[in-house]
């Protein structure tokens, strides 16, 4: 069995191998790249991303980079293509086609038939002298010397290279737009990153009990209200007025010191002036907030007014911490 020594080796050379090739890309770049970036963004279709075998699965992660940034793409694989699939291509849609050979039976099938009905054409090849190279309006070279496969087979060093090369379009493609965190939001309102740039704390604290008790109230209806509303604090107030805040940390204290509970009321026992934040501020403030001031509970407010709290637990359900 190979020691940890030489499994650690083969795969510091792999990612040193495939890190090279990447640093060399920039060197392939040619006004091609930027006239096919143009080409994109003033196309009034997609994108139409083809490719076959790995080509293929670096295709559809590319084609799921455009659309969540902007520019409309669909996957197209280049065997299906040729059976029938063909009529996805829509009259003014741009066809990418990647290939690491530019030459595989499937490509050159293929090709003609895009060409024929005038579709522009931007190859990612390794080989821009290969017939996709050839035969496209446009060519992203991808080259690579060798892959970090040992046996210099298995697509490895070329798929990042396509990869990188899509990533790269799909960045230039994105600051041509324009394209803001809101509009990044709107195309990710489900996942964790989409929620950093949406969610309210309005949108948490409204899920939760609203925890308060007036100035005056005993000792017992605090730890009640504190148990009940099971948000491990309660807002103090004077009439609508937030005054204070008791949190259960602020009971176990109090009982340590051997505090005489008799006629304790919440003022007795409450931290005045408590961290708030606003109904609209973002989520995502809301869980600096708590960083910076070591605690797990804000009140929210808006103009003055007590709303409620929005609880650690909110903000990691939800995916911002």
């Amino acid at each position: 069995m190979n020691s940890h020594k030489s499994i650690l080796q083969l795969a510091k050379s792999t990612i040193e191998t495939e890190s090279m090739a990447i640093s060399n890309l920039g060197n392939l770049l040619t006004n091609d790249f930027a006239e096919a970036v143009e080409l994109i963004y003033n196309s009034k279709g997609r994108v139409i991303v083809t490719g076959i075998g790995k080509s293929a699965i670096i295709a559809n992660k590319i084609v799921a980079t455009f659309n969540s940034t902007g520019t409309p793409a669909i996957f197209m694989h280049a065997a299906d293509a040729i059976h029938g699939d063909l009529g996805l291509i829509l009259e003014d849609d741009v066809v990418i086609c990647i290939s690491k050979s530019g030459n595989t039976p499937e490509i050159k099938v293929l090709i003609p038939l895009i060409k024929n009905a005038k579709n522009s054409i931007i190859a990612i090849t390794g080989n821009p002298e290969s017939y996709l190279g050839l035969q496209s309006d446009l060519v992203l070279n991808t080259y690579v010397e060798k892959e970090a496969c040992p046996n210099n087979l298995a697509p490895t060093t070329s798929t990042t290279a396509q990869l990188v090369m899509g990533d790269a379009l799909a960045v230039c493609l994105l600051e041509l737009r324009g394209f803001s965190s809101k509009d990044f939001a709107k195309y990710h309102p489900g996942g964790a990153l989409g929620k950093r740039l949406y969610l309210r704390v309005g949108d948490l604290s409204s899920q939760n009990q609203k925890p308060a008790v007036q100035k005056n109230t005993s000792l017992k209806e605090v730890i009640v209200e504190i148990s009940e509303k099971m948000l491990g604090v309660t807002a103090v107030l004077e009439g609508e007025k937030l005054i204070g805040i008791v949190t259960d940390g602020d009971l176990r204290r109090m009982l340590y010191k051997n505090f005489d509970v008799n006629g304790v009321t919440a003022k007795d026992i409450m931290t005045p002036n408590p961290k708030t934040i606003n109904l609209n501020a973002m989520a995502v403030d809301a869980k600096e907030r708590m960083e910076n001031f070591g605690i797990s509970q804000l009140l929210v407010e808006d103009n003055g007014l007590y709303c409620g709290v929005v609880h650690l637990h909110d903000l990691v359900k939800e995916g911002i911490i």
